[in-house]
């Protein structure tokens, strides 16, 4: 996915509540639970802000999307996932409308929701130039250099570069890079995610002593800079 997160939860049933905190604990994100309209504004009140918020329209006070709309209307431009049992267009819509970045109708496989907060992080964050070694990614004009030399990719494998950057320095799987690259969960090629770090590979690692990209058995691939 990303680099760890500080994830505001706004659910009120506990069951749900207890399964995506286990989960987005798992993958190294800290999780603020709030069960009520009210306990969701008192920690976004506190000093420490949240990379993304993940909030259920119907809670015990209230409608989650009334928050999201006073939170837009202030100018708060922190990512949104809003999460409801309505699955209407008009519902979704409304939800959209109202400054949510992304829609997720309930119930819902905790692979899509990780892989939709992701994508929503990756769209708000600032243009900068990613790092490792003497690799750079430039996210502003979307150009990648190696010791100074540019390398030209097409448009999937800077997708996928991209991602690799954005998690340097940590093993990601086939399924979450399918799930992030492609936006699925089943592989639309033969081993498209291997073919993809082939070619990778022949346009970064060759003619470099030091390899960046590595394959880590049975878990998936890892960009880190190994001097």
């Amino acid at each position: 996915m990303t680099d760890a997160l500080r994830i505001l939860l706004i659910e009120d049933e506990a069951r749900i509540a207890d399964l995506l905190v286990r989960g987005l604990e798992e993958e190294g994100h800290a999780v603020r639970v709030a069960g009520t309209l009210a306990q969701a504004r008192q920690a976004l009140a506190e000093a420490v802000p949240f990379h993304v918020m993940v909030v259920d329209r119907m809670l015990p006070d209230g409608d989650g999307l009334q928050l999201v709309r006073q939170l837009r209307a202030g100018g708060d431009a922190t990512p949104i996932l809003v999460l409801t049992a309505r699955d209407a267009v008009k519902d979704r819509v409304d939800g959209l409308h109202g400054g949510a970045d992304d829609y997720l109708a309930k119930p819902f496989d905790f692979s899509e929701l990780l892989a939709r907060v992701g994508a929503i992080c990756r769209r708000s964050r600032p243009a900068e130039v990613m790092q490792c070694g003497d690799l750079t990614v430039d996210t502003k004009s979307l150009r990648v250099h190696r010791d100074g030399s540019e390398i030209r990719l097409t448009a999937q494998e800077y997708r996928f570069l991209a991602y690799l950057m954005e998690n340097r320095g940590r093993v990601v799987s086939r399924a979450q890079i399918l799930e992030a690259v492609w936006e699925t969960t089943n592989d639309p090629g033969t081993n498209v995610v291997d073919v993809y770090m082939s070619y990778l590979r022949t346009k970064i690692d060759r003619g470099h002593e030091n390899k960046l990209l590595h394959t880590v058995r049975g878990l998936g691939y890892l960009l880190e800079d190994g001097h």
